[in-house]
């Protein structure tokens, strides 16, 4: 897993370092190096290129002065074009201006036509305009540098993170560089790994600066396929049905049969052995259809056509039989639906996935869900767990990562929250994000295949958050295979019938 250092985290990495003896001046020299690397490798060589360096008055502005002075060094030219008086910068940046201008670097003071003239004739562009701390909109001569950069015909290399975009949460709230790469350090920062930020980034490198290892630390991790590849569970020779895992899937109601199949479809598709769907008697047929291959449990309905309230006693009953629950997709809110997905819930004996009209059920009551037996994974979208939480979506794709794991605190649970990036958080603060994922997935019933898989993995055996973590990461990328196949046509079946090609894909990592 690689990690994720908050801006917080990154400064507090600094001090300790600087504590080691490893000074900020060496950090930006060694900050300046790699990226004058990586400005020569897209420029296609140093011999006749060019460069330009837009700097601000901080440390990313120093550390895009230390690039510009190797870039010197190594035969690329560059020039500086500084978007503050040269009076305004300190300590460490300041030194590296010095550096600059005595090696006979050329400085520029900011002017849009003087941007311009020196963007019009580089090869590659370098933003150094503000770091990871950056908040709000750029605003005045930052904003038109940003409006320059993005005109650029060359390439464009972000230092640390695009500027205009929050390091701290991937949010951009005005203009922002279109990086075609960015080199980070030390760590991936929230503001490279979530969007619409990462769509700002282009390819991102990590690049050794000299942090000491033992100091890089964080509870955020984004996930690699050999760390999920190791999740996968593996099959004895002698294995039967009930052996792999059996599931429970309550879903469905007359409005919604399809949820119930995709779920059940899912578990299966995911190595579960055995599923049985617990569906209202009037659906009973029709789910019977759609997934031949599962046994089945109608339940007394409403006069909605939903499961009443009445089904709870046996429901508890079946579930001393199978090692995990699925139970939201497709059930509404009406209220006797409610009240048995409260009862299942609180009194459930295995471990169990809550997604959906499961969630919906405990809008506005969230506390509750920590009042229950087993262990649960729970899977909202914004929406869902903002209607969890008493938060609006937007409040919720402000700080994606603190709001879960917050959650998770309270509610004593995983908390997958979906979205562009889906993190996986667990009740003693560790998150993990997924990195798969498509825009193909934003479509009708793919959560609904989510839900199934984190269910079988559950039943295989896996921890909550281990099974939220594979479930998010196959589901991904069976919706890359999916939409790079089908495109706009991709529908939730399509990622269901790729599940197996993508699971077999990473088991063939763990080998």
């Amino acid at each position: 897993m690689i990690p994720i250092l908050t801006p917080a985290e990154s400064s507090e990495l600094d001090r300790e370092s600087a504590a080691r003896g490893i000074t900020t001046l060496e950090l930006m020299e060694n900050a300046g190096r790699a990226v004058a690397r990586t400005c020569a490798a897209i420029a296609g060589g140093t011999y006749g290129r060019r460069a330009v360096v837009v700097c601000g008055k901080g440390n990313n502005g120093g550390d895009g002065l230390a690039a510009a002075r190797h870039m010197e060094r190594s035969g690329l030219l560059a020039r500086v074009v500084l978007i503050a008086d040269p009076s305004e910068l300190r300590g460490e940046p300041a030194s590296n201006l010095r550096q600059f201008v005595s090696a006979a670097g050329v400085v520029h003071r900011y002017s849009e036509d003087r941007l311009s003239r020196e963007v019009d004739r580089a090869d590659v562009v370098v933003d150094a305009i503000f770091g990871t701390g950056f908040r709000g909109a750029p605003e005045n001569d930052f904003a038109r540098a940003i409006e320059v950069i993005n005109d650029a015909a060359g390439s464009v290399v972000a230092v640390d993170i695009p500027s205009g975009v929050e390091g701290e949460t991937g949010l951009v709230r005005g203009r922002a560089v279109h990086a075609d790469a960015t080199v980070t350090f030390g760590g991936l920062k929230p503001g490279l790994v979530f969007h619409p930020g990462a769509g700002y980034a282009g390819e991102v490198e990590v690049a050794d600066i000299g942090f000491p290892p033992d100091l890089v630390r964080s509870d955020l991790w984004l996930v690699e396929a050999e760390d999920v590849a190791g999740l996968v569970p593996s099959r004895a020779p002698e294995s039967h049905k009930r052996a792999s895992g059996v599931v429970l899937v309550v879903a469905g109601s007359r409005s919604m049969t399809g949820a119930a199949a995709l779920a059940a479809g899912a578990a299966y598709r995911a190595g579960a052995g055995l599923v049985t769907v617990a569906v209202p008697e009037g659906i009973l047929s029709v789910v019977q259809a759609a997934v031949p291959e599962a046994t089945f449990l109608p339940l007394p309905q409403t006069q909605e056509g939903t499961v009443a309230e009445g089904a709870s006693g046996e429901l508890l009953e079946r579930l001393r039989d199978v090692q995990a629950m699925a139970i939201g997709p497709g059930l509404t809110t009406n209220p006797s639906t409610v009240e048995l997905v409260r009862r299942l819930v609180a009194e459930c004996p295995v471990p169990f996935v809550l997604d959906a009209d499961g969630l919906n059920a405990f809008a506005g009551r969230g506390s509750l869900l920590a009042e229950r037996r087993s262990e649960v994974v729970i899977t909202p979208h914004a929406g869902e767990f903002g209607r969890l939480t008493g938060l609006s979506s937007s409040e919720v794709l402000e700080d994606r990562v603190g709001h879960a794991r917050k959650a998770a605190a309270e509610f004593r649970c995983t908390v997958l929250l979906k979205g562009s990036r889906t993190v996986v958080a667990e009740p003693g603060g560790r998150v993990r994000v997924n990195p798969t994922g498509s825009p193909y997935l934003a479509t009708g019933g793919t959560g609904d295949v989510l839900t199934g898989a984190v269910a079988a993995f559950l039943a295989r055996g896996l921890a909550p958050a281990d099974a939220g973590v594979l479930a998010a990461y196959v589901h991904g990328v069976a919706g890359r295979m999916a939409g790079a196949e089908l495109g706009e046509g991709t529908v939730a079946p399509d990622v269901l019938a790729r599940f197996p090609a993508a699971l077999a894909a990473l088991s063939k990592e763990a080998r």
